[in-house]
């Protein structure tokens, strides 16, 4: 069975035409560099372009498998900080996170030999509980036990987001000097953003991991797309910025109790729009501190990620009311390597364009992650004397249409921003 839907979802992409992923072997002579490491765990460290070049099927091979090797490298290169789940993903060893616990299952679970605690998201009024699994037991095998004492709470892991962009140039960076956002800033949730010429507005930094905040190259040219102010130029150039790093040199960083944090600092200090080019699993606590963060008004704006249709349905981007975003070429094609979520929004420009890098200079990009900047920093300038729902409004009636007519699953309800290409 597993099989038969194997080749159907390969079937699929072909028929599509464009490219999806797979959980088997690459094939030879890509060249796929190491994917591991703590800082700039990117999704598309991958020779695209001869991805590109191959047949339908052996791209969605590749890309499938590119997503395996990136998720086992993690595990394999991080084994005191990251483990396998019970979904076979990468998460925080050692570590539940549960919503919806009544007081006689949490006395149960302790009895069980797990420590629970009692936590809360500042500024999203969240509350979870965090429970540590017993000495000697996989995650895996402690999650489903805690299930069955709790069948009705939302029990999972506490799972690793990556990166959904990459081909960042190597270089340590400076982080750039934080400051007081003035006036009501934009939120990006990534690694820290370096100095750079282009980036010449108020920033303000915030850790959220060990070694945070920590300049990053992801994270640097992600910022540079929303608020480039000079050779690089963004789609709200010159705009504050508020930035939340999840990673900075912290292996089990960038994962679900991060991002919710991140949330709540964010929501805090009055963001209206946010941008994350970060794509990993459903989470009971990343669902509801989204959740939360709508309530409070704000808009998130994520990627759809970089592991081709055929791969699972990318989060954040697949819960309700997060505008979800893929990215096209020059050409207005649809990446080959675009991911899925359970619904799509927009597209926008996702390659063939440069942005800042951490050395200083500008490099070129590819990948979704590039893409929801320019949709975060649309909605933010239609934002400016307006409420949400003009500045939403004022966002479709940008979106060129593309492939077939009226919103679709390549393209969601067309290209924004489809002159921000920064060409070089």
């Amino acid at each position: 069975m597993r099989r038969m839907l194997y080749i159907a979802a390969l079937l699929a992409f072909a028929l599509a035409g464009v490219a999806g992923s797979a959980q088997l072997s690459l094939p030879r002579g890509l060249g796929l560099p190491d994917v591991g490491g703590t800082v700039d765990r990117v999704t598309d460290r991958l020779p695209v372009r001869d991805i590109a070049a191959l047949p339908p099927l052996q791209a969605a091979k590749a890309l499938l498998d590119a997503r395996a090797l990136r998720l086992t490298s993690l595990v394999r290169e991080n084994p005191q900080a990251v483990e396998f789940d019970d979904r076979q993903y990468p998460a925080v060893r050692g570590m539940i996170v549960a919503t919806g616990l009544s007081d006689p299952q949490v006395e149960q679970l302790r009895q069980a030999g797990f420590d629970v605690q009692d936590e809360q998201v500042e500024g999203l009024d969240v509350s979870f509980r965090r429970l540590q699994v017993p000495q000697g037991k996989s995650l895996a095998k402690a999650i489903r036990e805690a299930r069955k004492i709790a069948p009705d709470a939302r029990i999972g892991s506490n799972p690793i987001y990556f990166q959904s962009g990459g081909n960042m140039p190597a270089g340590a960076g400076t982080l750039a000097a934080s400051q007081g956002a003035a006036g009501r800033a934009i939120g990006l949730i990534d690694g820290g953003v370096g100095q750079h010429p282009s980036l010449d507005s108020r920033i303000q930094q915030r850790g959220f991991a060990k070694g945070a905040p920590a300049p990053s190259g992801h994270g640097t040219a992600v910022a540079s797309l929303i608020i480039g102010n000079g050779a690089v130029k963004g789609a709200a150039p010159g705009a504050p910025l508020m930035v939340a790093d999840i990673y900075g040199r912290d292996p089990a960083g960038g994962n679900a109790i991060a991002i919710a944090r991140a949330l709540g600092w964010l929501a805090a200090g009055g963001v209206r729009i946010v941008t994350i080019s970060l794509v990993g699993p459903d989470n009971p606590l990343l669902a509801g501190a989204v959740a939360a963060a709508r309530r409070k008004g704000m808009i998130v704006v994520a990627a759809v990620g970089n592991d081709g249709p055929a791969a699972p349905p990318a989060f954040p981007a697949s819960y309700d009311g997060v505008v979800a975003v893929t990215g096209v070429d020059r050409k207005d094609r649809a990446l080959i390597e675009a991911g899925r979520a359970l619904h799509l929004d927009y597209a926008a420009p996702g390659a063939d364009m440069v942005a800042a890098n951490i050395n200083g200079e500008a490099a070129r990009v590819r990948g979704t992650s590039f893409a929801a900047p320019f949709v975060a920093g649309r909605l933010y300038r239609n934002l400016q004397g307006a409420d949400m729902g003009v500045a939403l409004r004022k966002l479709n009636a940008e979106a060129k249409d593309l492939g077939k007519r009226g919103p679709d699953k390549v393209f969601g309800r067309g290209l924004v921003c489809g002159s921000c290409r920064n060409e070089r």
